[in-house]
């Protein structure tokens, strides 16, 4: 594969948003063509990952023989798989059928620049060109230009055995083919010695100054009749041992059968020549060699180079990884791309081989790293977070806010729900110091939450956000008050609001005890949970009461309170304490009674905010006892 600059990178990036944009609003149009048609398209537009049901449309579109259908049957399927070569193959060739010959061009165009490492879709072009522009004036310059695009962007391949086979045996300028057997046998490739017998045939069927170049074969001779003369100082050659007068005439042929014997000097100089050349590309062939035997265990390795959608096995991924981790160690950056591409051709939907090649290129080219992560996350892995999400991280480091925002929002299309990016979004706009529309965001994911513990996951932060960020302690309270009114069985809430009052100066007695009170006096709490808050209650009136009577007060209600609980776990089933679970594998009390329940079972297959409640644990508003707590005074014995 040629290594892209930064304007290619940028025309390939609009291209894709250009095609991207056609697809998209045909499938807005909601065109009516046939029934059996629109329960195809039916299928991959409600599921672009039914690998099967693009290949069910394709079928069918082909039967039908209507070129405007397949058209847009076969542009929408190669945004989402533009690894298939085999399907670029079939689109040319319909064009070609239907169209002629100029359409299929420009397919084998676009597939090839959608996978240039395609050994074989570059070979089908070019018999594809051969045939349909070979014989036309300059067909032939027309060919090697195709032939030069092929071996430039995947000529470095490992496999590319092929490709340069049938390029040395089309090619039929002798001084051409020497050049191409000198850039083969540089590149560690597959069949690396079949190239070099086949080099050696070459050389030894013609004269050195039919396969050389004027320069090259002077130069050369150069050297090798300063070796003989250094050998022979008095001069005396091979073509002086005849007697005197049997030497013909310069540029003089002899009749057949009456050659002159020190003629014969011409073709020894040849032989020498011709060892000469094979000695020079045998150094190199044991330079590639060597480099051959260093990958050969990791290219035997890989059992599956092309793209399927089916998952690859664990050993493969791992000789992927340990081959990229090799060539890198290497440092030779063109064949650590090459090596990328294949790879991603066979991992392009694994969301870790991505970051990797991201990765990498970020000390080579900004623009190569923003390429890597549009393929990856606008055609291979659109429902990837977090992918999405470290190309928006990489694009606000570079200062594209516009585009980070872009590509968050397109993820929130993706995959709708996720907290995780709507929290991303917010922080950018924090970031950016766009406090109003921080803000707006807040208030939208709050009111437009599916289910009462994300709008109150969404309103804790928010409350914070206003607390630490803007300094407003009102709206804060207010934000988590509203909250508590809809959904008061978050006991989370509460100990946000406690939390807030407690970073108060000075902090207000009254607001803490209101807390407390609309705890104990919830109906959606266990009498666990109101027992260990007021445990707690006692302990912040130990610290910052004013009143040793409302101490005593709340002391009365907490042995009262405690004295429920007694009663009620009298009454319990006999089993239900003997049997008991050991601690680890028991449900938290909290985590099942207050309203929030398993947070990891909230969305299906991806939880839109795990994770985030276990950050609280420690932030302030949990109130753990100390070690000589009230249980030593207050619990009954």
């Amino acid at each position: 594969m040629s290594l892209m600059s930064g304007d290619e990178a940028k025309e390939e990036i609009e291209e894709h948003q250009v095609v991207q944009g056609v697809v998209e609003g045909y499938e807005a149009e909601g065109e009516e063509v046939n029934t059996e048609l629109d329960k195809y398209w039916k299928a991959v537009r409600d599921n672009p990952g039914d690998f099967t049901g693009w290949t069910y449309l394709l079928q069918y579109v082909e039967q039908e023989k209507k070129l405007d259908q397949a058209r847009k049957a076969y542009d929408a399927f190669f945004e989402h798989y533009p690894y298939c070569y085999g399907y670029w193959k079939k689109y040319a060739d319909m064009e070609k059928k239907q169209s002629g010959a100029e359409k299929a061009l420009e397919v084998f165009e676009r597939g090839t620049k959608a996978i240039s490492l395609s050994v074989e879709l570059w070979l089908h072009y070019i018999t594809f060109y051969t045939e349909e522009f070979g014989k036309l004036e300059n067909g032939e310059e027309g060919i090697r230009g195709v032939f030069e695009k092929a071996v430039n962007a995947c000529g470095k391949d490992f496999r590319s055995d092929k490709l340069w086979d049938t390029y040395i045996s089309w090619e039929e300028n002798l001084i051409k083919k020497t050049a191409l057997y000198d850039r083969i046998l540089q590149i560690p490739t597959q069949l690396y010695s079949h190239h070099f017998e086949n080099f050696k045939h070459h050389v030894l069927s013609h004269h050195p100054k039919e396969i050389l170049t004027l320069d090259n074969f002077l130069q050369l001779r150069k050297e090798v009749v300063v070796g003989t003369s250094e050998l022979n100082p008095e001069g005396e050659g091979v073509g002086d041992d005849g007697p005197p007068g049997e030497v013909g005439p310069p540029g003089e042929d002899a009749p057949p059968g009456m050659e002159i014997e020190g003629e014969k000097s011409d073709d020894d100089e040849a032989g020498k020549l011709r060892d000469r050349i094979i000695s020079v590309r045998e150094e190199i062939f044991k330079k590639t060699e060597d480099e051959v035997s260093k990958r050969w265990n990791f290219e035997e390795a890989i059992k599956r180079p092309y793209f399927h959608v089916k998952p690859l096995e664990k050993s493969q991924l791992k000789n992927w990884k340990d081959y990229l981790d090799f060539e890198i160690e290497a440092g030779d950056h063109e064949r650590v791309v090459i090596l990328f591409e294949r790879c991603m051709i066979a991992t392009a939907l694994y969301e870790d081989f991505w970051l990797k090649y991201a990765k990498y290129m970020e000390d080579h080219s900004v623009e190569a790293v923003r390429l890597v992560y549009m393929r990856a996350c606008r055609i291979h892995l659109p429902k990837k977070p977090y992918i999405s999400l470290a190309w928006a991280a990489f694009e606000e480091r570079h200062g594209n806010y516009d585009l980070a925002s872009q590509i968050l929002s397109e993820l929130d299309k993706n995959v709708p729900g996720l907290v995780m990016v709507n929290m991303r979004k917010i922080s950018l706009e924090r970031r950016k110091g766009n406090t109003a529309m921080a803000e707006t965001l807040f208030q939208e994911y709050i009111n437009g939450a599916s289910q009462p513990e994300i709008s109150s996951f969404f309103s804790i932060k928010f409350a914070r956000y206003l607390l630490k960020i803007i300094g407003d302690t009102e709206r804060a309270r207010a934000t988590l008050q509203s909250a508590v009114e809809k959904d008061r069985g978050n006991i989370k809430l509460y100990l946000q609001l406690l939390d807030l009052e407690y970073q108060c100066r000075p902090i207000s007695e009254e607001n803490v005890i209101k807390i407390f009170a609309s705890i104990l006096d919830c109906e959606n709490f266990p009498l666990e949970t109101k027992a260990k808050m007021s445990q707690r209650k006692l302990e912040f009136l130990e610290d910052f009461c004013a009143s040793i009577t409302t101490l005593k007060e709340s002391y009365d209600e907490h042995q009262k309170l405690m004295k429920d609980l007694h009663n009620e776990r009298k009454k319990r089933p006999s089993d239900a304490v003997s049997s008991e679970e050991p601690a680890e594998k028991r449900p938290k009390v909290e985590a099942t009674q207050n309203g929030s329940g398993d947070q990891s079972q909230m969305t299906g297959t991806v939880d839109p905010y795990y994770g985030h409640w276990g950050s609280y644990a420690n932030s302030g508003y949990s109130y753990p006892p100390q070690q000589w707590g009230y249980g030593q005074h207050y619990y009954p014995s």
